[in-house]
């Protein structure tokens, strides 16, 4: 469905890592996102999709997050928790919030998915931002997509979004592993993602993340072969991502992107 003005609509990812920083929820920072989203929300018709309520869980209760069902029961700790912080430090920027928790087969649904996209419509006619998270309770088996970029991208392609935006603990995709390789170099703009690379990048970065760079490939991928683009960037670092937004200027990142 196409925008319901005259802006650009965009998706915002913010990746789990971002928010958490030794262990513990970064108030701080997670502040200072908000108030990106503020500012984003003045240029753009903005969906946020928001990661983190495994990784908020974390924060109050060590589990073992290998098993579904502890990453579940971590879900449930964390995802009240995460959209108070958020919802409150919207509200400070005389914001309202909109919670959606969806599944891989909410998307593979014609009737749910049009349910979904009609809210989402909704939301942003009454000047509401929406915060779309998985749903991990009622996700199973391989119907899971982890770490929201998979999701984030389904997003960007159903709800009638040009761009997706992933802030992450990179600045960016690199011609090979910058910790195991001191000469990769950051790649500026990609055209195409190859399935052979993507097999290559399958290890996660961190206990909060699932699949590290591999998720953001498979959803680059996705993205590309349906016209649509993404800017990978950092999210600890936000200049990049407002040279970019606000500016047109890409000072950092990787777009990923069809055209030349």
């Amino acid at each position: 469905m196409p925008s319901t003005g005259s802006r650009q609509r965009i998706v915002v990812k913010i990746g789990s890592q971002i928010i958490v920083r030794n262990g513990k929820l970064d108030l701080e920072h997670l502040d200072e996102l908000c108030q990106l989203i503020a500012e984003l929300w003045e240029k753009y018709e903005l969906i946020v999709v928001v990661s983190g309520a495994v990784a908020a869980g974390l924060t109050r209760l060590q589990m073992d997050r290998k098993p579904v069902e502890n990453r579940q029961a971590l879900s449930t700790i964390g995802q009240p928790l995460l959209m108070h912080l958020y919802s409150t430090a919207l509200r400070k920027r005389n914001l309202i919030c909109g919670q959606l928790l969806l599944t891989a087969d909410d998307f593979d649904s014609g009737k749910r998915c049009r349910n979904a996209s009609a809210m989402v419509e909704v939301l942003l006619s009454q000047r509401l931002v929406p915060l779309i998270n998985e749903n991990d309770l009622t996700t199973i088996g391989e119907l899971i997509f982890g770490d929201n970029n998979i999701m984030s991208s389904y997003v960007t392609h159903f709800f009638g979004a040009s761009l997706l935006v992933v802030l992450c603990q990179v600045d960016g995709y690199y011609s090979s592993d910058p910790k195991k390789n001191p000469d990769a170099t950051l790649l500026k703009v990609v055209h195409e993602v190859f399935p052979e690379k993507m097999v290559l990048e399958s290890k996660p970065n961190s206990v909060y993340e699932s699949r590290g760079i591999l998720t953001k490939l498979e959803a680059a991928k996705y993205l590309l072969e349906r016209g649509n683009k993404m800017f990978l960037t950092n999210g600890h670092d936000l200049t990049a991502a407002r040279d970019y937004l606000f500016r047109g200027v890409q000072s950092s990142g990787t777009l990923f992107t069809a055209s030349e």
